[in-house]
């Protein structure tokens, strides 16, 4: 039976791709990806020569229904973004979402995502926690921070080098300076980096160390009287 296969790539190292994940890209009809000129070197790396559509964040309203269509009528496609799982921060979602509507079988790989080395080497609880992703940019980005503040969960964010102080310096405006947080950087790259203390020392070691590559923030939620009464202050 024909389906839909979610099929995590490397954040970084290409040796973290899965056996299975190779075998799935080989026996593909059809692989979809977020960029074919990322996926072309990775399909080039482990030897994989099948056909490629583009599918970006851009184009997917446009396509999903008729590519559950195809699904639908006989052909196996796989769902790559340019690293880690598609639709967590990437493009995927809305195919999942049509596929199922349509009774397409979907199947998601188990694999590399950013989020959870960056967790578990933070060093902070990972028994609970929650994914913000990237916060918005304008509209209800200061809502969200007000709302976050009293997260009693461990808090990850996705975010861009160029904007890293600057997210660092509000979370300490809403959160306290004294709040602990983990940076981690090229995760899986050779220039891999994760530093970690109190959003005012992070802040400060970012401010003299440009940051480079891809970024995952991992903060301390609310957790004692101190800081509420703190929080309730902002």
């Amino acid at each position: 039976m024909a389906k839909l296969t979610i099929v995590p790539t490397p954040v970084g190292n290409l040796e973290d791709i899965t056996l299975r994940a190779i075998r799935v890209l080989k026996e593909a009809d059809l692989i979809l990806a977020e960029d074919t000129r990322t996926t072309g070197f990775l399909l080039k790396h482990f030897e994989i020569q099948n056909k490629m559509l583009s599918h970006h964040k851009f184009n997917e309203h446009k396509s999903v229904d008729q590519l559950a269509s195809r699904i639908r009528g006989g052909e196996n496609i796989a769902l790559v973004s340019d690293a880690g799982t598609p639709a967590i921060s990437d493009p995927g979602f809305m195919l999942v979402r049509a596929c199922v509507e349509q009774g397409v079988d979907v199947e998601c790989l188990p694999g590399a995502t950013a989020f959870v080395p960056a967790l578990v080497n933070s060093g902070l609880p990972c028994d609970k926690f929650c994914f913000e992703g990237f916060l918005p940019q304008k509209k209800g980005r200061q809502t969200r921070l007000k709302e976050l503040a009293v997260e009693p969960r461990t808090i990850i964010f996705y975010e861009s080098p160029f904007r890293l102080v600057k997210t660092l310096t509000q979370l300490s405006e809403f959160m306290g300076a004294e709040r602990k947080v983990s940076v981690s950087r090229e995760i899986s790259k050779l220039h891999e980096e994760t530093v970690r203390g109190t959003l005012s020392e992070v802040i400060s070691h970012f401010s003299m160390n440009e940051p480079k590559g891809e970024i995952v923030i991992v903060l301390a939620g609310l957790n004692n009287k101190m800081e509420k009464e703190k929080v309730n202050e902002v």
